[in-house]
């Protein structure tokens, strides 16, 4: 009988580590990708780039950011803010891969595919990694949800 009982608190014992366990699984790492396939984001400015916010719309991206350029003059070198909106067609793989492909490219480079893979994800944002065509450059960046 002693044993009968020790097996049986073994086993609901064993049970509740299990749901314990289980439970434990459904942390930030695990949350699912699906709430950033529609709706509007944004990427901080960095190093060479300024704030980009993106609207996601079926199976387009639209891009909107402010562009710098440098112009030369004989009078100096003056700096000029361009307003570029871009719209990309967005193919998503799963859920943490997808290709972002110029609607209407502008430049060679612009008919290259943006492979996206997104290594971390969190309750309002995602950190991914962006590889243009088959070359080496890549761009690290955290996309957000725009409150």
């Amino acid at each position: 009988m002693q044993i009968y009982y020790t097996y049986k608190i073994s086993s609901i014992l064993a049970i509740v580590i299990i749901v314990l366990f289980l439970l434990s699984c459904n942390s930030e790492k695990n949350i699912d990708a699906e709430r950033f396939k529609l709706g509007v984001f944004e990427i901080p400015a960095g190093k060479g780039y300024s704030k980009t916010t993106i609207k996601r719309i079926d199976s387009l991206q639209i891009e909107e950011y402010i562009k710098f350029t440098e112009i030369t003059r004989d009078s100096g070198v003056f700096k000029t803010e361009n307003k570029i909106i871009d719209t990309l067609y967005i193919k998503w793989k799963n859920n943490f891969f997808y290709t972002l492909k110029m609607k209407s490219p502008k430049t060679e480079l612009d008919k290259d595919p943006i492979f996206v893979q997104i290594n971390k994800i969190t309750k309002n944002s995602y950190d991914f990694t962006a590889k243009i065509g088959f070359s080496e450059f890549k761009q690290k960046g955290t996309l957000h949800i725009k409150e």
